[in-house]
């Protein structure tokens, strides 16, 4: 076998193997995710919040923000009940690699460069409920930008789980406009410096 063709079917097996860990990753967490309506209802919030602080007539503008309460309690309610199940998931499934890149292999050779996922969810849990309880009493609009922050940083986390931190922040940048970097600089400090912590970034 030639020198090309050995590492051209490596290279393809390497790749394979690649695939088959983001599945896993994949199937692991959409196990838990299944059981909920999260992403429609972020999607329901995101849309209320646009419609919210692109009305003119105050009076409307307050009946918006008065409806998406419910939304948002049952958003919080329904991830802290994903949360919940996801903490007793086995932990060697739950771990991720805070690594660029999508590696094969990368829990096996980088031990150290990995995250608990089930204690991520975690952060982001207690960062959503906390915005929600607003001690800060932070105006509706701002409380939507908060919450909008941490709920896109959350998902930003589970398609790092999935995928990669590459393959997460060019999803957030085409479906949010948003950068990676203005997520962390606009979410909660107290979430910011815990999820810095476990993702060492």
């Amino acid at each position: 076998m030639s020198t090309v063709v050995f590492f051209a079917v490596l290279a393809f097996v390497l790749q394979m193997r690649n695939s088959w860990e983001q599945r896993k990753r994949l199937m692991h967490l959409g196990h838990y995710l299944r059981n909920f309506e999260i992403e429609k209802l972020m999607e329901s919030l995101t849309e209320g919040y646009l419609r919210a602080l692109g009305e003119d007539d105050a009076e409307r503008r307050t009946q918006i923000w008065n409806m998406l309460e419910q939304t948002e309690q049952n958003l919080n309610g329904q991830f802290q009940q994903f949360v919940e199940a996801f903490a007793q998931a086995d932990v060697h499934a739950s771990r991720g690699s805070t690594l660029a890149l999508g590696l094969p292999f990368a829990l096996v050779f980088a031990p150290g460069a990995t995250f608990d996922m089930r204690k991520l969810l975690k952060v982001h849990a207690q960062g959503i409920d906390a915005t929600l309880t607003n001690t800060e009493g932070l105006s509706n609009r701002d409380k939507a930008f908060r919450l909008s922050a941490e709920l896109f940083l959350m998902q930003h986390s589970c398609h790092w789980f999935c995928k990669s931190k590459l393959v997460a922040s060019a999803r957030m940048l085409s479906r949010h406009k948003t950068q990676y970097a203005q997520l962390l600089s606009a979410v909660r400090p107290q979430t910011r410096e815990a999820y810095s912590r476990l993702m060492r970034v």
